[in-house]
């Protein structure tokens, strides 16, 4: 069988005991993990199956397909998943008798979880969702690494801009070059996302007017796109002279996503849009000073709302009219919107290891969207950048 590196045991080993100690402080007798990017975090494989974690001792992968494939990419004991109907049995012969089984109530179907607690008649139900991604968003050494190589891949990128853009070149051909180069470095090409409903293609890159296009995406900036079906992203709208150019991009590295956000313009930039950008630049230089432990995840939202009112753009932030969205930032890691979220009524306090992205944004409808993405790691002494791309406008002479 052809290999892939996997991830190391000790890194599996470590999240199992951290989840098993969520497990016990909620007095949960086990949970059952179904949704791909759990799986994928608590075993090190993404093979179709049910994993059965207990309170303590050895979890068990209940593998459908492929059991073959699990064997080797996983650490954990495997076994077939055979009959669905006689698994809850199986399991409480093996674990003891379930009373109180957690379960992830915000991905899991209604029709699948009902037929799951149906397997298991005594047991409470609890939902073991935030707690296992409030988990997650508290990266290791080993996860650091993965996000950091993605990050030196969206350098690249960036670095060869002036090479992509032309005037009169598409949206979507700017689009093809950027998915291209990303995916020849081993780029999955997808992007992951948690949020019912919520999908997305490389990120947002889109011109002028285009990019101001909204959309139902939970973003500042939607993109036109190529179809009704997915109306987000690129376009087949030329590139234009003096218009601003979103980059809005991701790449993954063992599934770890980067999310960086860089602007270009063909000839010189509106003025307004400038400083809409530089206003842009500024918040973020504010919550990097302000991101640090123990800070609630709304005070960096509150404070970017109060800086864009200073600077007389309440209208145009993270979108505008109807369509403005309501936070500042996300947690970036297997999934693009992980936790933390920087938005109001989120009162929980940044803790170090948590790795998110900021975004402030401006835009302007008919005219573009203006602005600045990066990811950072937070440590004791603030948030420390993740992208490494210049910050400075890629400006392609006329």
């Amino acid at each position: 069988m052809h290999t892939l590196p996997r991830v190391p045991e000790n890194e599996i080993r470590n999240r199992i005991a951290r989840f098993q100690t969520t497990l016990q402080e909620l007095e949960a007798d086990g949970a059952l993990i179904t949704q791909n990017v759990d799986l994928y975090y608590l075993t090190g494989t993404m093979q179709n199956g049910i994993l059965f974690v207990p309170q303590t001792g050895e979890p068990c992968f209940y593998v459908k397909k492929s059991v073959t494939r699990a064997e080797y990419e996983t650490i954990l004991p495997v076994q077939p998943l055979g009959r669905m109907r006689e698994l809850g049995g199986i399991i409480e012969t093996r674990f003891g008798s379930v009373k109180k089984l957690a379960i992830e109530m915000d991905v899991l179907p209604y029709g699948l979880a009902t037929r799951y607690l149906g397997m298991f008649p005594q047991a409470e139900a609890i939902d073991i969702s935030f707690p296992l991604r409030l988990q997650r968003a508290i990266k290791s050494e080993y996860e650091l690494q993965q996000i950091k190589k993605a990050a030196v891949y969206v350098n690249e990128i960036v670095a060869s801009l002036p090479g992509y853009l032309q005037k009169g070149k598409t949206e979507l051909e700017l689009s093809a070059n950027i998915e291209h180069v990303l995916r020849l470095k081993g780029n999955i090409g997808i992007y992951r996302m948690r949020g019912y409903n919520q999908e997305l293609c490389l990120g947002m890159v889109a011109s002028g007017s285009a990019a101001a296009t909204p959309t139902y995406f939970d973003g500042p900036a939607g993109g036109l796109g190529v179809q009704l079906a997915s109306p987000q992203g690129a376009s087949p709208k030329p590139l234009k002279t003096g218009e601003p150019i979103l980059i809005d991009i991701a790449t993954t590295v063992e599934g770890y996503l980067i999310d960086q956000t860089r602007m270009a313009v063909i000839g010189d930039l509106d003025p307004e849009m400038e400083r809409a950008y530089e206003v842009a630049v500024s918040i973020i230089r504010e919550m990097e000073q302000m991101g640090k432990p123990g800070v609630e995840w709304q005070a960096l939202y509150l404070r970017s709302l109060e800086m864009a009112e200073k600077a007389g753009l309440s209208n145009h932030f993270m979108g505008y009219g109807p369509d403005q969205a309501k936070f500042l930032g996300h947690g970036v890691g297997l999934e693009m919107d992980e936790l933390p979220i920087l938005a109001k009524g989120f009162r929980q306090p940044l803790q170090e290891g948590m790795v998110l992205a900021i975004e402030p944004k401006f835009t302007f409808p008919g005219r573009g969207v203006a602005g600045i993405e990066n990811t950072y790691l937070v440590t004791k002494d603030g948030l420390q950048p993740l992208t490494i791309a210049p910050e400075e406008i890629v400006r392609i002479p006329e």
